[in-house]
């Protein structure tokens, strides 16, 4: 691949609006987002079904037009220009291999409709190949291909034409559990080393934490939280978010008076407010596995599930009517526990976190 220069994604005050049908009204699918991509950046667009990730990928690539606001690359609004005038370069779910050509001649599609001349195709096509370490299987049909072999195709069919941006559209929802984790690691490893600007859709959140420079949580259209996925996972905006990122347990406080002591249980801790708390009404986020079973501990529990998951033993206790997840990895030092047993418990106090009371739910 030839050495070519990074570029910026910037949305600006983004809507999308979807004329009403039927005896539905319009739908706001995409509700005045803005954000940038830097170059060379991999950005996750995180959220449930129906958040408006795919509509804003599609907005990208030109088969969306905005209803408002601009979607720039490389600095220049293209938001009205037809998809092949963008220089993007798309990975769908289904992959959309050509199932009458072979791996070259899928590769090579898009420089074909360029009109490139054979000899550089041949080059570039052999240079992507190796480069995805499928250059063995260039004369296969896509129906002699593992799913993961696929998978490469399609990525490599994506950047061979050397796209300004690269969109991914949830690529590895297809493959099974041990293959997407093996694939997502590879398809980070190849952007890293194509240098592309990409925006990866996904509602799978370790795949989020995996693969992205940066993460924008989104919900009904807007954002919630932008930030890399260590920021997002430590220090969450609220309790979607939080909820979103990973397991949360949400703990009842009393005598919060705007400063970063509460009373949890009966027994007073430290806490630190999220930047979004102002004067609402706070909950105490913690996560299962800053949840230590500690026999030394402050509060009291009963056990009321205990389910054994290889590297932990997570337990769900009932503390004065409350349900606390517990993710254990000490427990071959602690000892394992059975429903109803008794337990003592404490929190590493530097994870936890004060965010709005919500409705934590899509």
């Amino acid at each position: 691949m030839s050495e070519k220069q990074a570029v910026s994604v910037e949305l600006k005050d983004l809507v999308k609006v979807f004329p009403a049908y039927g005896s539905q009204g319009d739908f706001t699918a995409v509700n005045h987002v803005s954000l940038t991509a830097e170059p060379g950046e991999m950005v996750t667009l995180l959220g449930p079904s129906g958040c408006g990730k795919t509509t804003i990928l599609r907005m990208v690539s030109g088969f969306e037009i905005p209803t408002s606001g601009q979607v720039l690359i490389g600095g220049k609004n293209v938001s009205t220009l037809p998809p092949n005038k963008r220089n993007v370069g798309m990975m769908f779910q289904s992959y959309a291999l050509f199932p009458h050509l072979n791996v070259f001649e899928n590769v090579a599609y898009g420089l074909r409709i360029k009109r490139r001349p054979d000899q550089e195709i041949r080059e570039r096509v052999r240079q992507v190949l190796e480069l995805m370490q499928i250059e063995p299987f260039e004369q296969r049909m896509p129906n002699q291909l593992s799913g993961g072999q696929q998978q490469r195709v399609a990525l490599a069919r994506a950047v061979v034409t050397e796209p300004s941006v690269l969109l991914f559209d949830e690529p590895l929802s297809n493959l099974d559990a041990k293959l997407r984790e093996y694939m997502r690691d590879e398809l980070r490893k190849i952007q890293q080393r194509v240098g592309i600007t990409s925006i990866y859709v996904t509602h799978d959140q370790s795949e989020a934490m995996a693969i992205s420079d940066k993460v924008v949580v989104m919900r009904s259209g807007i954002i919630k939280q932008v930030g890399t996925a260590t920021g997002i996972y430590t220090s969450p905006d609220s309790c979607f978010v939080a909820d979103f990122m990973g397991k949360a347990n949400f703990l009842p406080v009393t005598g919060w008076q705007q400063g970063e002591t509460v009373r949890v249980f009966g027994q007073t801790v430290r806490a630190k407010a999220s930047a979004t708390l102002g004067n609402q009404e706070p909950v105490l986020m913690v996560r299962p596995e800053n949840v230590l079973l500690d026999q030394n501990g402050p509060f009291r529990a009963k056990v009321e599930t205990a389910t054994y998951m290889g590297q932990t033993f997570q337990y769900v206790l009932d503390c004065e009517g409350t349900s606390i997840s517990v993710a254990d990895y000490s427990y071959h030092t602690n000892g394992v526990f059975k429903p109803g047993d008794e337990v003592r418990w404490s929190m590493v106090e530097e994870s936890l976190r004060l965010i709005p009371k919500e409705e934590k739910d899509a």
